[in-house]
């Protein structure tokens, strides 16, 4: 019952080329083939009808049995609406066809017959001309289908078409020249790996050929072993070079004086230091509120030390001293004697054995330009070491004077030198070219940087002073011996507002005292009140201070020879020093 609908044979909407056929030539107006309304005859060749759902994959007809009947793909459209009811638009060929899948293990498609005639009746619009590629023929005499339009993919496979994984397939061999089947399958981007003909591992069988064992192993274990390798020698070049600063002639290498054993002539600077320091001790004295270091020399190895009167002034009677020897040990030491009037005292270390004396000179012996080196801690940087020469001797200086009264001055025929003496050098060795003491050092001249006599500048501008190791190794004796030194006098009081040359006996004292000491050295050698002593031994006299800096330059007992003006008279006197303890 047609219900209306349009009567008439039905046009199929696709269609491609037979199998070792070409595109027949596109019409210029195609009629539709009417839909065939009876089974195909035996013989009709299989791919002129439609294929069942999973056909690409079904089983291959045996030889000599009828052909079935094709089974339509869809149940009869009453309608008649497109594409399975009247004609449609043409429809294209897909510019990508996706090869007919192939299952596992190589099922072989069967072969469209020889005999089949073309579809041009029954397509729909031709696709682009291709030309059929010649087919192949394996060893099951299956032949892969032409490149073109290619049926509707199956929605559900035939069971029956389903590989049994345990059950493999043999291996179809191939003929002399030809090539397998499963070669002519087409690359599919979209596909998982071994289907629809996408690249996949070569398909092997259990127990067939395959992979060769071993090859991969030794590769792998080859090139970790080249990556340690690498490494260790990367890793070396690497320390090389960041010790060595690279490679090649670009590295720069300055020359150098290979090391030496050390040694150097005695007579040297550094051979004097090296001679001397270990006889060199630091002082470090603190005492009713004040403090202060100092330099000072061992004497003797019962540990006597000797040092200035000003360096270890501040413990008083009862202040601590400490002595730290060049080695860097410290031991207490206590106070022998002191001398204001020549600036030395010595004291003496406990517990402390193996001491080095360091070796005294002879000052009479100094010539000016001798070398010479200092040794001492200025600014308490122990162990400090200066040169120079002797720049002038016999040089009177006064020291001291804080006090007020004059009891703290003392009178230096000094050794002037400009090695350099700062704070701290006081009562340091200074030593000739054979480490001999020659000198205790003990002033220096400040620079003038302001008003009055506290303006002066601190540090060395290379006038220091030492003095004479002649005087203080007498004093140090004494000290020693006695715990207090003697002063060589001449028994007068001199004018010491005296400005003129020479040094003028005063006319009488504050207290009508006589000016000169009866029954002293200047009254036995008929010296009187007002006579102007001019020189001591030929050497020249500028003033009262210098006097006394010459005549304590001597030892009490020593004769002298003094020359005096008296009344526009020049005279020669002779007289023996006398003796007065300090106070």
């Amino acid at each position: 019952m047609d219900d209306g609908k349009p009567t008439g044979p039905k046009a199929k909407w696709w269609s491609r080329p037979g199998a070792g056929q070409g595109n027949p030539p596109e019409p210029t107006e195609q009629p539709a083939a009417p839909e065939p309304t009876s089974p195909p005859e035996p013989g009709q060749p299989v791919d002129a009808v439609p294929a069942e759902p999973g056909a690409g994959s079904a089983a291959v007809p045996e030889p000599g049995a009828p052909a079935q009947p094709p089974r339509p793909l869809h149940e009869p459209d009453a309608y008649g609406t497109p594409p399975y009811g009247g004609p449609g638009p043409w429809a294209p060929a897909p510019p990508v066809q996706r090869p007919v899948p192939t299952p596992a293990h190589g099922t072989a498609v069967p072969p469209p017959p020889a005999s089949a005639p073309p579809a041009a009746a029954e397509a729909g619009p031709p696709p682009p001309p291709h030309p059929a590629p010649q087919p192949t023929t394996d060893g099951a005499g299956f032949a892969p289908p032409p490149h073109g339009l290619q049926p509707p993919q199956p929605t559900a496979p035939v069971p029956a078409a389903v590989p049994q994984p345990t059950a493999p397939q043999p291996v179809v061999p191939t003929q002399a020249g030809s090539q397998p089947a499963s070669q002519w399958l087409q690359y599919d981007p979209w596909g998982a790996p071994g289907a629809s003909g996408a690249p996949a591992a070569p398909l092997t069988h259990p127990g067939g050929p395959g992979r060769r064992k071993g090859g991969r192993g030794p590769l792998v274990a080859g090139a970790v072993l080249l990556a340690l390798v690498s490494g260790v020698i990367g890793g070396g070049i690497g320390s090389y070079t960041e010790r060595n600063g690279g490679f090649g002639t670009d590295l720069i290498e300055l020359d150098q004086a290979p090391k030496d054993s050390g040694g150097r002539a005695p007579d040297s600077v550094a051979g004097i230091a090296a001679s001397a320091l270990p006889s060199v001790v630091t002082l470090h004295v603190s005492g009713a509120g004040e403090q202060g270091t100092g330099t000072g020399f061992v004497l003797d190895k019962q540990g006597h030390i000797l040092t200035n009167n000003h360096v270890v002034d501040p413990a008083g009677s009862s202040g601590e001293i400490t002595i730290t020897f060049s080695s860097g040990e410290s031991a207490r030491a206590d106070l022998v004697g002191k001398d204001a009037g020549y600036d030395l005292a010595v004291v003496k270390v406990k517990g402390v054995s193996g001491l080095t004396p360091l070796p005294l000179g002879n000052s009479d012996n100094v010539r000016v330009g001798d070398p010479v080196v200092a040794i001492g801690a200025p600014f308490d940087l122990q162990n400090t070491v200066t040169s120079g020469i002797i720049s002038a001797k016999e040089r009177p200086i006064t020291a001291g004077g804080e006090r007020g009264d004059g009891s703290d001055v003392s009178y230096v025929n000094a050794l002037q030198t400009d090695a350099p003496i700062n704070p701290g050098n006081s009562g340091g060795p200074l030593v000739d070219t054979k480490a001999r003491v020659i000198g205790i050092n003990s002033a220096i001249r400040a620079a003038d940087t302001g008003d009055g006599p506290k303006g002066g500048q601190s540090g060395s501008i290379g006038l220091g002073f030492a003095i004479p190791i002649n005087q203080g190794k007498r004093v140090a004796e004494e000290l020693i011996n006695n715990g207090k030194a003697t002063h060589p006098v001449i028994g007068v009081n001199l004018d010491l507002k005296y400005n003129g040359a020479g040094a003028r006996v005063a006319e009488k004292n504050k207290d009508d005292s006589p000016t000169v000491v009866p029954d002293g050295p200047s009254a036995k050698a008929g010296i009187r009140p007002g006579d102007v002593i001019t020189k001591v031994d030929g050497q020249k006299v500028n003033g009262g201070e210098e006097l006394i800096v010459k005549i304590r330059a001597h030892r009490p007992g020593d004769e002298l020879e003094l020359t005096i003006e008296r009344d526009g008279k020049e005279l020669t006197k002779k007289l023996t020093l006398g003796s007065s303890e300090a106070s």
